[in-house]
């Protein structure tokens, strides 16, 4: 297949600003699709399990073949159905093989039952079970008749010399034809459908958005064009192999090994192997529960989503109210769904006694850490001591809720990191709330100044610097508040209120940066730690030892000695210097 010429990408200057609106409407339309594919499969698998899950049994029937082509089939009579079936088809082989000359096909009716014979040779006995009931025996054997002379004459042409000229024209052709299509799929989808959607996503989205969605439209488009070429392939092996004798029968025995093959795995699917209470179910109904059950949770999660974001959004509620409302439906939808579900594949509850006693067991057991953390979810959501949005303080962690589920609390931290807690961490110890009932907190800034300092600057300094801040509340107001005299310093505590506690941090640095350049500029000094010593003179009652005192006296003679002669000898070189000079 010869490769088409790329396509130029179209500029990203021409596409216009998305409308949010439409880009909205969109996705509701998606989550509505969304939602009607899904109950639409499962409605299909409710209304085809009972189908699915029947016993097939294997019909006692045989089919009757020329050249790999099936006619007709025959029943159970005096002799298996396989019997007569292989018995007429060797004899059919035969004669198609070694006579060149138009077979004659007769029916015998001299004895009780209509006898089908070729070339005067027995070839089949019509029995009642091979006729419909409003059809009688000599009926069916005619019709079986005109089948089996237009079958044989058809297979001696098919191996003359003209017609194998003939079919090889066809499959030629036919080749031709299926790598026309293969390659006018390709240039269809580069030539004329891909610039079309990318001219369209580029409209209605913007340019990261139109570049992961035509990535993903890419690898959709990849894969069907894949399936198209291999069934147009399949569709062309399967027409050439039917043109020819050989691979007739070949493409008959691959096709008869296929079906026996499904037969025996549908079978298998579908056989009651798994005994529960009073029924047994097969694989295939375990398959079945397994799709419903997930298309159940794909669902509530499409309505949790839409609850969410195109209902409560509408209602007033804040943050933690309508998370709260979405945990409990989505939670109380999957119970009353497995429930439902359950029943529609027929399982009878009251069956499942014995094993919710064991799970109960199980649960107080094994499961305690699992059966701590559920119930200590199920109080953070009805009691509602900490909500979704509520800025937290966990030990050494502090950061903004934002999941609470059943087993788990997702908090993210001032640095953006988000960190899953066990529930039963926010019953079990401490935990601040800063949005407890509201989201109003104090604030208070430590402040020391060096003694000396006038205090009614000190005090309008601190008020100042809170002025025209747009983090602080208004109400109530600032204050400052002289909390005693340090060692070095008169400690002041600057008391002022915020409502967005998350902001805490940035909010003291930026104060402490007004405070100190009012300080500098209003000549209000910042001390450090200091201490004063002071010695007083005075003798001291030391006791000294006689071994002592005469050691520190011939110490002193030494040095004394010492040093006077370092003098000496210093005067009396000064003097040779002189007498030199």
């Amino acid at each position: 297949i010869p490769p088409c010429p790329p396509i130029l990408p179209i500029p990203s200057h021409q596409s216009p600003i998305p409308n949010p609106q439409s880009m909205k409407n969109r996705s509701f339309l998606l989550e509505v699709t969304s939602f009607v594919l899904v109950a639409i499969a499962s409605l299909c698998l409710i209304l085809v399990a009972p189908i699915l899950a029947q016993d097939i049994q294997e019909t006692p029937t045989a089919p009757i073949v020329v050249d790999g082509k099936t006619l007709f089939e025959v029943e159970q009579a005096k002799f298996s159905a396989d019997k007569r079936a292989r018995d007429a088809n060797i004899i059919l082989e035969e004669i198609v093989k070694n006579s060149k000359t138009p077979a004659k096909v007769e029916i015998d009716t001299s004895q009780s039952l209509p006898v089908i014979t070729v070339n005067n040779e027995h070839l089949l006995t019509v029995t009642a079970k091979d006729s419909p009931d409003e059809r009688s025996v000599l009926q069916q054997a005619e019709i079986w008749q005109r089948e089996l002379e237009d079958a044989i004459a058809e297979a001696q042409y098919r191996r003359t010399t003209g017609y194998l000229f003939e079919a090889g024209l066809l499959s030629a052709a036919c080749a031709i034809v299926a790598i026309a299509l293969s390659w006018g799929v390709g240039w269809f989808w580069k030539r004329k459908l891909k610039p079309w959607l990318d001219r369209l996503l580029i409209r209605t989205n913007p340019e990261a958005e139109a570049t992961t969605q035509r990535r993903n439209i890419e690898v959709i488009a990849e894969i069907i064009i894949t399936l198209i070429r291999a069934i147009i392939g399949i569709w062309s092996l399967i027409y050439i192999s039917d043109l020819f004798i050989q691979t007739r029968e070949i493409s008959r025995k691959f096709t008869n090994f296929i079906g026996e093959a499904f037969f025996l795995i549908k079978n298998s699917i579908t056989s009651q192997l798994i005994p529960l209470g009073d029924n047994a179910y097969s694989v295939l109904d375990l398959f079945i529960l397994f799709g419903l059950i997930t298309g159940l949770i794909y669902v509530s999660r499409i309505v949790k989503r839409v609850l969410r974001s195109r209902i409560l959004r509408y209602t007033g509620l804040n943050r933690a109210a309508q998370e709260t409302i979405t945990i409990i439906a989505n939670y109380a939808f999957i119970f009353i769904g497995t429930i439902v579900v359950l029943q529609v594949w027929g399982l009878d509850l009251s069956s499942l006694t014995v094993f919710a006693g064991v799970l109960g067991v199980g649960i107080g057991l094994g499961l305690q850490g699992v059966a701590k953390e559920f119930i200590s979810g199920l109080v953070l959501i009805f009691d509602r001591p900490i909500q979704v949005g509520d800025f937290v303080e966990v030990g050494d962690l502090m950061g903004t809720v934002e999941r609470i589920s059943v087993r788990s609390t997702e908090i993210r931290t001032l640095d953006q990191i988000s960190i899953i807690l066990p529930n039963s961490r926010f019953l079990e110890q401490e935990v601040v709330n800063w949005n407890h009932h509201t989201a109003v907190s104090r604030l208070k800034l430590p402040i020391g100044v060096a003694y000396g300092s006038d205090l009614t600057i000190v005090r309008a300094a601190l008020i100042d610097a809170t002025r025209n801040y747009p983090e602080l509340m208004d109400e109530p107001a600032p204050k400052v508040l002289f909390r005693g005299f340090g060692d070095s310093s008169l400690d002041f505590d600057l008391l002022v209120w915020i409502k967005e506690p998350q902001k805490q941090y940035q909010i003291k640095s930026d104060l402490y940066f007004r405070i100190e350049t009012i300080f500098r500029n209003r000549g209000v000094e910042i001390p450090f730690p200091q201490q004063d010593l002071h010695v007083r003179s005075g003798s001291l009652p030391v006791e000294v030892s006689p071994e002592l005192i005469a050691s520190l006296s011939q110490l002193s003679t030494s040095l004394a000695s010492w040093l006077q002669h370092q003098s000496n000898g210093g005067n009396s070189h000064n003097s040779d210097s002189n007498n030199i000079h």
